[in-house]
């Protein structure tokens, strides 16, 4: 039976995902093929460890206050599946989506797809179909095979590179900045944020014939508390407010799109007042959001070490608090431990939870890595079945003039945010 809500379509993606699925790109490509699947807009591929989904929110931004019709693809969702299309600043309707799934499904005959995959082709052929300027697509896990590869981006934009997902991607800078390096294209701008980026990364611009626009060579900024400047190749904007968006991290993400803005000028012009507008009104849930109330309240889905470092300087940054609680939950893939020993010195109690996938670490093994990363210093831990009893729990025992820090997976951070933030504050 064809299915016939949006529901259905992702469980029958569950169903039809090949059990042990060989790592390469050709399955998506071949589907593309019979798809006939091309875009009309400028197509930008934005990949990294940290700092995508900012990136990406911010050039939309920015883009669309300059009046051209933009479209975004971004995974993992927080809530909702269809937050994964964004269509002029708006989630895609569900029922927007079910032809889309269909056309996928005819097309793949013979050809088994991931969940990844599948979806990624549907998203992909509705922004291709819609009436857009620009279409910002975020790259999942890598690049090399990952299914947004599958688009000949116009310009590709590298945030950050760190370790994550090593056990697929390599064990160490140069390696994972090789598979990222993977979205660059031949004669095509390649904009890299991260300020000292692994040799790998450079190496392959350089060995394809990519447009290389390196942070600190082609583009840098500078900046104080209230305001930041930046300069290109040959422009140069100053006196710009900080982004809307928290967060240390967040001006060399706005660099770089600083400098996808400049490499796409010919085709997509861009004034200062549009510049201006979207930084300020760029949002995006779930990265280093505070939530409005008392005890202070900061939802943040740092799922890697790297990211953990960076919510801890930006703890650091807030006004200090009595006691700092810490709700926490993970897949069992990632560096818990490294994730860990960031937030340690800052927080007074945790609360771990379970996540509902198979692959995610139970609250019961977090907190057995939890104790080992404090070695001999005290630790005080409760454990919990979801997201949301563990901020319940935290919110029962936080004072007004506590904080509590929501990290980990965006299944944790989604988990506390299904039931809207008004209702945690009408809860206390």
């Amino acid at each position: 039976m064809t299915p016939s809500t949006l529901d259905d379509w992702l469980a029958h993606c569950e169903r039809v995902h090949p059990p042990a699925p060989e790592p390469t790109l050709e399955r998506v490509q071949a589907v593309r093929r019979r798809l006939g699947l091309r875009f009309d807009a400028v197509v930008v591929s934005v990949g990294g460890t940290n700092g995508k989904g900012s990136s990406c929110a911010m050039l939309e931004s920015i883009m669309r206050a300059a009046g051209w019709r933009v479209g975004l693809y971004g995974s993992p969702h927080l809530i909702r599946f269809e937050e994964r299309c964004r269509i002029d600043g708006r989630p895609i309707d569900a029922a927007a989506l079910l032809p889309h799934f269909a056309a996928v499904e005819q097309a793949r005959e013979g050809v088994a797809l991931t969940y990844f995959e599948f979806t990624t082709l549907a998203i992909l052929r509705a922004l291709a179909a819609a009436p857009l300027d620009l279409v910002v697509l975020e790259v999942g896990l890598g690049g090399r095979l990952d299914a947004v590869n599958a688009v000949d981006a116009d310009c590709a934009l590298l945030t950050s590179i760190d370790l994550d997902h090593c056990a697929i991607l390599g064990p160490d800078r140069d390696s994972i900045g090789r598979e990222k390096a993977h979205i660059m294209r031949a004669g095509r701008p390649a904009v890299v944020a991260d300020p000292d980026p692994p040799a790998s990364v450079p190496a392959h611009a350089a060995a394809i014939g990519a447009d290389l626009w390196l942070a600190r060579r082609d583009f840098s900024f500078t900046g104080d508390r209230q305001q930041w400047s930046w300069r290109g190749r040959q422009r140069r904007w100053h006196g710009l407010a900080h982004p809307a968006l928290r967060g240390a991290n967040q001006l060399l993400n706005a660099s770089g799109v600083l400098a996808v803005l400049e490499a796409l000028a010919p085709r997509l012009s861009v004034n200062a007042q549009a510049v201006r507008q979207g930084l300020a009104g760029v949002d995006l849930p779930g990265r280093f959001q505070v939530v409005p109330g008392q005890p202070a309240l900061v939802l943040d889905v740092a799922h890697n070490p790297q990211a953990a470092a960076v919510l801890a300087r930006n703890l650091d940054q807030m006004s200090l608090p009595r006691r700092t609680h810490a709700v926490f939950g993970a897949m069992a893939d990632k560096d818990i431990a490294g994730m860990l020993r960031h937030l340690l010195p800052l927080v007074q109690h945790w609360y771990l939870c379970d996540l509902p996938l198979p692959r995610a670490a139970g609250a019961a093994a977090i907190e057995a890595v939890l104790r080992r990363a404090a070695g001999a210093a005290p630790v005080a831990a409760s454990r919990h079945p979801s997201p949301e009893q563990a901020l319940a729990a935290a919110l029962a025992a936080a004072d007004p003039v506590d904080r509590i820090v929501v990290f980990g997976s965006f299944l944790t951070v989604g988990g506390v945010l299904k039931a809207g933030t008004a209702h945690w504050r009408s809860g206390r």
